[in-house]
């Protein structure tokens, strides 16, 4: 056992803790308060120094096999033109290098202090590396199929290749759909008999909003292109989030990614059914699809978490960037709220909340440091100044001497 202490402790289980401390064995939280306080175990002390410990991020929604995409498809000139350049890319992308670029973007992601990722697949290609790394990994397998004639062969396709994969502890699958503009029906339809679908995009840009409210704007010629433009198709008139809920997918405990637009009924919906919104901001600002109206989200109810989202299409899969943006973005948002989001309602999101996303006993010591010239004001206001940078904290081997202060991975 050893005590980690630093000048400010974010439990996100409760108030942040000024020189707090932490009581870790056998890499389990076992005790956590002050110097002095009821219960506090007799252990050697490592002093991480001036900054935040707190639980380790968790990125509830990424793309980890789009990594070796990073800076290869525009931004510009919209989100359509951009999935056209993407889907090029990919398939013109090299598997070897593909698998290269996903191992150091986990290996980044472990360094930075992600303890957890939500992780959103098409080919499985690097389960064998999530399942070695120290990462808690929730992987959706993403079906599309805009063809209805195609639901059956792609769910059936689908439940092969997860009964032909070997379980990892570490990692947890689980079936996706891609978005109302990619998945029929009939494939919607299919995976809500199954209990999901577990995740999805939605009401993510403007061009999705056009399509299914009167069938219009860029995504119609996409799917012509595509080979699909026989598929016929009646808007219904509705919001993505109303459309999704028609189909009966909206239920809880899904993973919607973005939810950028959404009006009044739309949160409200999202709130009653226990839909957890995951935020991407870095990326809906870099496609240009608008900003997320977070304080309305939150006011509504609606459970939050944060992702990166892919490497296609943000500069890195830091986490705390997202947080620190959002924060410019609504600056009159308590930044407490955003370290939840990033810990504990991603951890929430995807069913792991039990081990991760807060610093209490029984959980994992899952932890990160953000280190600082002098202990900060207010803790949660620094993680999100844009200054901290976050690294994993390892646990000290049992006969290595008591590090000295900022000793962190």
């Amino acid at each position: 056992m050893e005590l980690l202490t630093a000048s400010w402790v974010v439990t996100v289980a409760g108030p942040p803790l000024r020189d707090g401390r932490v009581a870790v064995e056998e890499s389990r939280i076992a005790w956590v308060g002050r110097a002095g306080d009821p219960g506090e175990p007799a252990a050697p002390v490592r002093d991480l120094g001036p900054g935040v410990l707190l639980p380790g991020l968790v990125n509830a929604h990424c793309h980890l096999e789009l990594s070796h995409l990073r800076g290869r498809v525009p931004t510009a000139p919209g989100f359509v033109p951009w999935i056209e350049a993407l889907v090029a890319a990919r398939a013109a992308g090299d598997g070897a290098e593909a698998r290269a670029e996903a191992a150091e973007a986990i290996r980044r992601l472990e360094t930075n202090g992600t303890a957890a990722v939500g992780d959103v697949s098409n080919t499985l290609a690097h389960l064998d590396l999530l399942a070695g790394s120290s990462l808690q990994a929730v992987v959706f397998l993403e079906l599309l199929a805009w063809d209805p004639a195609a639901a059956e062969a792609t769910l059936a396709s689908a439940d092969r290749r997860l009964a032909a994969l070997t379980p990892a502890p570490n990692v947890r699958m689980r079936l996706a759909a891609h978005a109302p503009y990619s998945v029929s029906p009939a494939l919607f339809a299919a995976l809500v008999a199954r209990g999901g679908p577990a995740a999805l995009h939605l009401a993510e840009s403007p061009a999705e909003s056009a399509f299914l409210a009167v069938g219009e704007g860029d995504w119609p010629g996409f799917l012509a292109r595509r080979g699909l433009g026989h598929v016929p198709f009646q808007p219904p008139g509705l919001s993505p989030v109303r459309y999704v809920d028609a189909l009966g997918a909206l239920g809880r405990g899904l993973v919607a990614a973005h939810g950028v637009q959404v009006d009044a009924a739309d949160r409200a919906l999202l709130a009653r059914r226990g839909v957890h919104v995951a935020l991407c901001p870095r990326s809906n600002r870099n496609l240009g699809v608008g900003t997320a109206p977070v304080p309305e989200l939150l006011a509504a109810g609606v459970p939050l978490c944060l992702g990166t989202d892919s490497l296609a299409s943000v500069e890195s899969l830091d986490l705390l960037e997202d947080a620190a943006l959002l924060f410019r973005q609504f600056p009159d948002l308590d930044p407490a709220v955003l370290v939840r989001a990033a810990t504990l309602g991603g951890a929430r999101a995807l069913g792991l909340e039990s081990d991760l996303g807060a610093i209490a006993p029984g959980r994992r010591a899952a932890l990160a440091f953000a280190a600082a010239a002098s202990a900060p004001d207010d803790p949660s206001r620094y993680l999100l100044s844009g200054e901290a940078r976050l690294r994993r904290v390892d646990p000290a081997p049992p006969d290595a001497p008591r590090p000295g202060p900022g000793a962190v991975a």
